[in-house]
């Protein structure tokens, strides 16, 4: 049976989408050690493009010479040479048939190597919980952060800014995407736990949400509207898999409408298994309750999405697009084998391991 509605073209602001299938963003830490795309990402991002992919979300990209570094060999975009490097996979991309969008992320505590700068910053100076990721070439426990000033926040908005300019107006991206999700740094003002502040940027919800929403302001002012614009959430962290918003059903409400009031085009959902209720005395997944708090905007579900009948399913739960993420590497030709209905091959154990990088055998 077809899968039709997956293969409708959609669009996302004023760019339009070949299909509703995107891959979604993997941290592959296949760089070079100054954070220049090169070759080996070249062929990984166009496989994708060649494989049937509507849109390709990129993996985080740091933003600025200070603390945002997340992984040695991650990709940056603070110079020409890396701004050359995302050209080409641009243009690749685009002559393969699929939009491309440059997620951006500040790794705050979370940051496990950083060529500018030693130590990590974040909302305030509390150690983050679990052990820095191995397959990322992480060992031990994270550090204790430095708490941000307000000269320091004000600068990290403005990075967010510049970088999404030099993604859109240099690079040729369709857009980017706010990195808000998984533990990073917009996430860690978000979290509770990890944000003590007393000041605007602290406390309820809303004033934790804050950083969030001026990021999105400052980047819409920069790259306009004829640009994609959307924003990562989640509620599991990759130091903190089963964390839930601690304000339940009643603050993601509040969450996903202050986002789409804030100017997003759209709102990236990534859970665990998508369609499962999000909180447990619930019954609606997070994609269901965003679709209700923000009908007017793009929702895009992520998590778990192995096949085309649970695809579908999460269209019909109210997303408008799904992004695909390790079945996308079992199959990087996915919506191909989706809309002939052939079989889907499973994720090698070697692709991620023993540490996440490119493969040969995913350059082909």
């Amino acid at each position: 049976m077809p899968h039709t509605s997956l293969f409708d073209t959609a669009s996302i602001g004023n760019v339009i989408f070949k299909n509703r299938i995107m891959v979604a963003p993997m941290t592959r830490i296949s760089a070079s050690e100054s954070g220049v795309p090169g070759e080996k990402m070249l062929n990984y991002y166009t496989r994708f493009a060649r494989g049937g992919f509507g849109a390709l979300i990129t993996e985080g990209i740091y933003i600025d010479t200070a603390w945002s570094q997340t992984y040695a060999f991650q990709p940056g975009i603070v110079n020409d040479e890396q701004i050359s490097g995302w050209k080409q996979i641009v243009r690749h991309s685009h002559n393969a048939g699929a939009r491309i969008i440059a997620q951006l992320i500040h790794a705050g505590a979370l940051s496990q190597h950083n060529i500018y700068r030693p130590g990590t910053a974040a909302p305030s100076a509390i150690k983050p919980k679990g052990q820095q990721l191995e397959f990322y070439h992480g060992s031990g426990e994270y550090g204790i952060p430095e708490a941000l000033g307000e000269q320091q926040i004000q600068a990290i908005i403005t990075s967010f800014a510049d970088s999404a300019g030099r993604a859109v107006s240099k690079a040729g991206f369709d857009g980017v995407e706010i990195h808000a999700a998984n533990g990073y740094l917009l996430d860690q003002f978000l979290t509770d736990y990890t944000n003590a502040r007393s000041d605007e940027w602290g406390g309820t919800l809303e004033n934790r949400l804050a950083i969030t929403l001026s990021v999105i302001r400052a980047v819409r002012k920069e790259i306009g509207t004829d640009s994609v614009l959307g924003v990562r959430i989640s509620q599991g962290k990759v130091n903190d898999f089963h964390h839930k918003w601690k304000e339940g059903e009643s603050g993601a409400r509040t969450i996903f409408t202050l986002l789409a009031a804030a100017g997003v085009d759209y709102i990236h959902i990534t859970e665990y298994k998508s369609w499962l209720p999000a909180f447990e005395d619930g019954q609606r997944s997070l994609v269901e309750i965003a679709r209700e708090a923000a009908p007017d905007t793009v929702i895009i579900a992520n998590g778990g999405l192995d096949d085309g009948k649970l695809a579908e399913q999460l269209l019909g739960m109210g997303a408008d697009f799904v992004a695909i993420g390790k079945a996308a590497l079992a199959n990087p030709d996915w919506p191909h084998k989706v809309e002939s209905n052939l079989p889907l091959e499973s994720l090698p154990e070697d692709i991620l391991s023993p540490v996440a990088d490119i493969k040969e055998k995913e350059q082909i």
